[in-house]
């Protein structure tokens, strides 16, 4: 049994725990697959680096005739796309893994998947087939979320994927399945659809990204309607595949038992954090009804040694809202009489489809329901001069302030850039200004799209 003063549970935002603070301890890091967890290798940058290349893409089929540039699209070369994401990628994960296990003395790194067997205990089975055990003075769950696999398509003969293997798929599916509304099946269902492949989006909700505001979530659905088949409110029934390789999905729709077919199936319909495999209740670690480890604002659980970051304790599972969480918890391992705590009340947002979606803080119904009395604006892009030059006509700013304090309480914005346009109001929210102040006290640049923002404050 090998013993060390700081166990690090999980190689994505937990590898940036260790500052200079950790110079002089002995560090275990457990990860059972690649350095830098699900957003580098299979999750937030390989999946933007293909919504570019879709953006392009659709540019060239849509946008450029429709302002009287003769752009067309000749298809995609998939394995190209595909080698220029993973070409850049591999390497940096293969680097992080060679940094800690050769370059750093005090580091030792265990390839397995853990689990705890008592207090601070944790038994590995190493990829190689060998076992570790391990204890620590101090340890830090990183450990993430896995995908959800509904019993429909587990008990089912189908070859189906995840967002951890379709981006790595050999050739570019003729007609995609993708089961799942929300924002992974909304960004890879666009990167295909607007690729060459034909998609059918399957969905329970009668909205897609229902956990928008009902304005953002219905404009975003009608989009999507227009370019892909959208099969909403659905109960799944059972699923197939031939022997020739094509899966059939039975399902009810509208109170009919209807098929749809396609050569190749994407689950997307969210994911699960990892405390249940990690067995982290057997060292006195709690989890909520939901399975996420249940922490404190310092970010410690329910054992004062055990601490906990991500994916597997903050349902949000955004990687900027983890790489904050990791801050927190360097600075509180490295600092216990002078402990920070984590602010979630504003966790902003962005869905890269096509549209984009940004937003942060609350939706109109949430605003409502917590007793405010609140005031709307519903912004056009094309009322500004850039979105007017873009002939945009779908695109929207929405915000929602307090009626008495003037601050605003919600802002989502669906359209280009909408992951941009959205900070300067993350900024304003964060910073306790009044929507009187973001709008008049600062100059926007004209004509930039910016401007919508600014024409939206100036609505309210």
């Amino acid at each position: 049994m090998k013993h060390f003063d700081l166990l690090i549970i999980g190689a994505g935002s937990g590898n940036s725990l260790l500052t200079p603070d950790f110079d002089d301890h002995s560090i275990a890091i457990v990860e059972r697959g690649l350095f830098g967890g699900t957003c580098l290798n299979v999750g937030c940058i390989p999946s933007k680096m293909f919504v570019y290349a879709a953006e392009m893409a659709h540019h060239a089929q849509h946008d450029g005739p429709r302002l009287g540039v003769h752009t067309t699209f000749d298809g995609a070369d998939w394995p190209a796309i595909r080698d220029r994401v993973f070409g850049r990628i591999d390497p940096i994960a293969a680097g992080g893994e060679h940094y800690r296990t050769n370059e750093q003395e005090h580091v030792t790194v265990f390839k397995g998947s853990g689990r705890f067997t008592g207090d601070k205990t944790l038994e590995i089975a190493m990829n190689d087939g060998t076992t570790e055990v391990v204890t620590a003075d101090r340890i830090v769950l990183a450990a993430g979320a896995r995908i959800n696999i509904p019993d429909v398509v587990a008990k089912s003969n189908v070859d189906y994927h995840t967002s951890d293997t379709i981006m790595r798929v050999s050739e570019l599916p003729k007609r995609l399945i993708v089961l799942g509304g929300g924002y992974i099946g909304a960004e890879l269902g666009n990167v295909f659809g607007s690729l060459g492949s034909h998609v059918t989006i399957i969905n329970r909700g009668s909205v897609m990204l229902r956990r928008e505001d009902p304005d953002i979530a219905q404009r975003f659905t009608d989009s999507y309607s227009e370019r892909f088949d959208v099969r909403l409110g659905v109960e799944l029934l059972g699923m197939h595949q031939d022997d020739d390789g094509e899966i059939t999905v039975q399902m009810r729709e509208n109170g009919e038992d209807v098929t749809v077919t396609g050569d190749a199936l994407l689950v997307a319909i969210g994911r699960i954090p990892n405390g249940d495999e990690l067995n982290v209740e057997a060292t006195g670690v709690e989890l909520d009804e939901y399975g996420y480890v249940v922490t404190d604002a310092n970010l410690r659980t329910a054992h004062s040694d055990i601490w906990a970051l991500g994916d597997i304790t903050n349902p949000a599972q955004l990687k900027h809202t983890a790489n904050a969480e990791a801050r927190i918890v360097a600075h509180n391992l490295a600092n216990s009489d002078d402990l920070r705590e984590i602010d979630r009340r504003l966790t902003p947002h962005a869905v890269f489809g096509y549209p984009q979606v940004a937003a942060a803080g609350l939706t109109e119904p949430e605003a409502v329901a917590a007793g405010y009395s609140i005031v709307t604006t519903v912004h056009e892009y094309g009322s500004a001069a850039y979105g007017w030059a873009m002939e945009d006509t779908t695109s929207v700013c929405k915000l929602i302030a307090d009626a008495d304090t003037r601050l605003l309480l919600g802002a989502h914005i669906i359209g280009p850039q909408a992951s941009t346009l959205i900070q300067q109001l993350i900024q304003g929210m964060t910073f306790g200004q009044t929507v009187d102040q973001m709008a008049r006290e600062q100059l926007y640049i004209h004509p930039a799209l910016s401007e919508v923002v600014e024409q939206a404050l100036l609505n309210l």
